[in-house]
């Protein structure tokens, strides 16, 4: 696991005029501000605002247009992606996904070692799936997979989260479950930043927003960052 002192040396996401473009369209624009290291914060925004395309950016998997992004965690990072750019007919078990979050550890030729496993089986325990590890993940209930797809985020033991719209279309109970995982990331000083559209969710358990219109409109505590979306 890494270190609390690791992870506050490599948690933070610092943007420069951060610019995306698709083709001819800017889908993020001269974005600028940091993610601090240990922080939790909410991503808000209407549809076509520039939220998933800002943890794409973080991640490394779409190319800027301009500017420059520091993320000293890039090897460390975790992302999870929305639901559906998920193959649920891929013939996986719950156990086998969970592993993969600990990759690094065993490459593409070799079987999870035993310590692997025990560690899958207790982050399957820790979203309620003990139970589940023997199943196809396409029997799983919307819920139960997303539940699935955060303990690999925990075997993945990454000191920077990011999330894109974990809550969406599961139900109370799951979500309930997977916010008390996002609380345990942000106490062990992991910088965890998640999308999301509950801004009544926004508001109880994240302490930071962004709020997002492609460029930034606000940053910075919730109570004092979220009246601009309204705005």
């Amino acid at each position: 696991m890494l270190s609390v002192g690791r992870m506050e040396a490599d948690g933070c996401v610092a943007l420069r005029d951060v610019t995306v473009q698709y083709g001819r369209r800017v889908a993020l624009e001269g974005l600028s501000g940091r993610f601090v290291s240990g922080s939790l914060t909410a991503v808000v925004g209407a549809n076509g605002a520039g939220k998933s395309t800002l943890l794409a950016a973080i991640a490394g998997t779409v190319r800027l247009a301009g500017g420059a992004l520091d993320c000293p965690a890039r090897e460390r990072l975790a992302y999870l992606p929305q639901l559906a750019a998920m193959d649920r007919d891929f013939p996986l078990t719950v156990a086998e996904l969970i592993a993969l979050g600990g990759w690094r550890d065993f490459g593409a030729f070799r079987a999870p070692a035993a310590a692997l496993r025990a560690r899958a089986a207790a982050a399957a325990a820790a979203v309620g799936l003990a139970s589940r590890l023997g199943r196809r993940i396409g029997e799983l209930s919307v819920g139960e997979l997303q539940r699935a797809l955060f303990a690999r985020l925990i075997l993945q033991d990454a000191a920077v989260i990011l999330l894109d719209e974990p809550f969406a279309a599961v139900d109370a109970q799951t979500i309930s479950v997977l916010l008390d995982q996002v609380a345990r990331w942000h106490h062990e000083g992991r910088t965890v930043i998640a999308v999301l559209h509950d801004l009544d969710l926004v508001r109880a358990r994240f302490p930071t927003t962004l709020v997002l219109a492609r460029r930034c409109v606000a940053w910075g505590p919730t109570d004092v960052a979220l009246p601009a979306l309204a705005a």
